[in-house]
């Protein structure tokens, strides 16, 4: 029997956390295939070194103090207080380099009390409880297959996985894009040196990679064309799987966001964003596109759902000072899954004008509801939505524009095909597809590769 160790450890670690990698990585885990005479499936975490079958992913209930959740929260307050000061610094009097400082200064001592204590000291107590009671060690076994599922470059498990791969485990890399390494732009500089790090690392480390598109699995190969060479290229296998498009925290007892609720309650056209605030969304883009819409007359609405991330702070004040702020202009950046869904459902189409992805999930979760969604003419969008999407050219905020009136006058989508004939993926077909396919290139992998060195001078 095959089995396939799924690795979760950052999901397993911050339960409460709902991005778009950890969202993936808690539904391919709960759709796992059950166990067959050949093949198993057990979801794993490597933590102080050490190997463990996860029994839960979610939280433990709290006893008096959640402290995951106080984390959590914790961290969020951080990311906003930091966002506050770099819009703080930019205003008088803090434009001299006295005052700037003193600010800086003040703002690190705040933060130090207030954040950076209290979150040492939830991560050390964090660390001696809820593992027993939440995983099991795990005794690994030569002819494993180690799928490192999870947004694993910032981990600290690499010496054993190392150790693994050394008694005979194989390691498979999931990946998700190369955005750090193609448009480093985007990113924070820290990221791009831990992600080039990490991906050197998989270079050398892993047997196989699946990535979440066609796309992005060509762009694996070629990376590894660079860094590695055709001969070693030659010994390893690369695939690709989809992504399912399910929201699996929705509840029926939740309740609607109040704004959100108003905002469909009022008639005419909403258009609809979702995602992290950060440039690569290129929501600056977006406001040029329906600024010109609003020139034009239209009535049509942007609404903006998704928390704020990082290097947007001019977006972010551009938006809370834009003249259309609660009139044609929304922003919400704490939807639960249950407002989401009613967003998706009751929109008149999804915006997204991407630079660049690995996949896209709003667009699916938007699609398999039937919400045509117009997208940035960008290759993964190709792939995924095909002719039921329309698209616009990143170079003209004015071909977005034009979409957008034409939909609002016609009332017809424009695109080449209804999105009702459009069917996906669910997580379950997903998370069997992943299976399926490292499966697959595990058993044909050793043949192919006696092939190439057979055919080797």
């Amino acid at each position: 029997m095959t089995r396939l160790l799924i690795e979760c450890t950052y999901v397993f670690e911050h339960p409460e956390t709902n991005s778009g990698i950890q969202r993936v990585v808690r539904n391919v885990i709960r759709e796992l295939p059950a166990a067959d005479a050949s093949v198993e499936c057990i979801p794993v975490v490597m933590l102080k070194g050490q190997l463990y079958r996860v029994l839960s992913l979610k939280p433990l209930k709290p006893e008096r103090w959640n402290l995951m959740g106080l984390r959590v929260r914790l961290e969020q307050m951080a990311n906003v207080f930091w966002l506050r000061h770099r819009t703080l610094e930019r205003r008088k009097p803090f434009d001299s380099y006295l005052a700037r400082r003193l600010l800086y200064v003040a703002c690190r001592l705040t933060a130090l009390v207030c954040f950076s204590i209290p979150l040492r000291l939830c991560n050390r107590f964090l660390d001696t409880r809820d593992i027993p009671q939440r995983c099991t060690p795990l005794q690994h076994q030569p002819g494993d297959q180690l799928v490192l599922l999870d947004s694993s470059w910032h981990a600290d498990f690499f010496p054993l996985a190392e150790q693994l791969k050394r008694d005979g485990v194989g390691i498979v890399s999931v990946i998700y894009d190369l955005i750090p390494l193609t448009h480093p732009q985007f990113c924070d500089a820290g990221l791009v040196r831990v992600f080039n790090h990490w991906f050197d690392w998989i270079a050398r480390t892993a047997d196989g990679y699946i990535a979440i598109s066609a796309t992005i699995r060509d762009q694996v190969r070629e990376a590894m064309l660079r860094r590695v060479g055709r001969q070693q290229v030659a010994q390893r296998w690369f695939d690709y799987f989809h992504l399912g498009s399910e929201l699996d925290r929705c509840s029926e007892n939740a309740r609607i966001n109040p704004d959100l609720a108003q905002l469909f309650r009022d008639q005419g056209a909403v258009f609809l964003m979702v995602s992290t605030i950060e440039p690569r969304k290129n929501h600056g883009f977006l406001l040029d596109a329906f600024e010109r819409v609003w020139a034009s007359g239209s009535q049509a609405r942007l609404c903006i759902a998704g928390r704020i991330g990082w290097k947007c702070e001019a977006l972010i004040e551009r938006i809370r000072r834009h003249p259309e702020l609660n009139r044609r202009l929304f922003m919400f950046n704490s939807l639960d899954d249950n407002s989401l869904e009613y967003a998706y459902s009751n929109a008149t189409a999804l915006v997204f004008p991407s630079h660049v992805e690995g996949f896209g999930l709003p667009l699916v979760e938007a699609m398999q509801r039937g919400l045509p969604a117009m997208g940035s003419d960008i290759p993964v969008f190709r792939e995924i939505g095909g002719e039921f999407m329309a698209y616009f050219d990143l170079n003209d905020p004015q071909s977005l524009a034009d979409l957008v009136i034409q939909q609002e006058r016609t009332g017809v989508f424009p695109a080449a095909r209804d999105v009702d004939e459009w069917r996906w993926l669910t997580w379950r077909d997903a998370s069997n597809q992943l299976i399926e396919r490292i499966v697959h290139q595990h058993r044909h992998a050793p043949a192919a590769l006696e092939m190439n060195d057979a055919c080797s001078p």
